[in-house]
């Protein structure tokens, strides 16, 4: 089983972080990754996005043209991102900040309520880790546990309180379905 995701957004919303922690999700599982960043040169408040591949067989290339699942967090990247998801893939999108509504009739849309829950739970910096269960909720592709332990792993020298938070805004999204 092989899938492709984009990971979309404004630098500075977690985008990113968020194909790392994916990454190192699958990582956890004995699965094969790989990840490629993409932004602008600066960076925070610019666009950027990841492609993350992630398969229990060999992965021939990094690069992601018509992904299966699709995360995105801003108004301009569904205008990029929306036309090539796949066929009967996902598309997640941030629907705190993302007033348009997609347009796709031959893909599953997720409307998350990202910054609006990561704002609930005390720092809306956490919109991407709603997101990001809210994800693993839909696909099934890592367990919640690995996605816990792959944050611990990216933000290894933040401190306990962030982590725990980070951990709650995971279950939080995947709570969700």
């Amino acid at each position: 089983m092989t899938k492709e995701f984009i990971i979309a957004g404004f630098g500075g919303q977690g985008i990113v972080s968020s194909g790392i922690i994916l990454a190192y999700a699958g990582l956890f599982e004995n699965l094969n990754v790989t990840f490629f960043p993409s932004y602008g040169a600066e960076m925070r408040g610019g666009t950027a996005n990841c492609q993350v591949v992630v398969s229990d067989e060999k992965i021939a290339s990094p690069v992601v043209v018509n992904p299966d699942i699709v995360i995105i967090m801003n108004e301009p990247s569904l205008l990029k991102f929306e036309p090539v998801v796949k066929p009967g893939g996902m598309l997640f999108f941030n629907q705190t900040l993302i007033k348009s509504k997609p347009a796709r009739k031959d893909v599953e849309i997720i409307p998350i309520e990202a910054n609006k829950i990561a704002e609930e739970l005390g720092q809306g910096r956490i919109a991407n880790m709603v997101m990001l269960g809210a994800m693993v909720k839909k696909t099934k592709m890592v367990s919640i546990e690995s996605m816990k332990k792959a944050q611990r792993k990216r933000f290894e020298r933040a401190s306990e309180e962030q982590l725990a938070l980070n951990d709650r805004a995971l279950e939080r999204g995947y709570a969700l379905f």
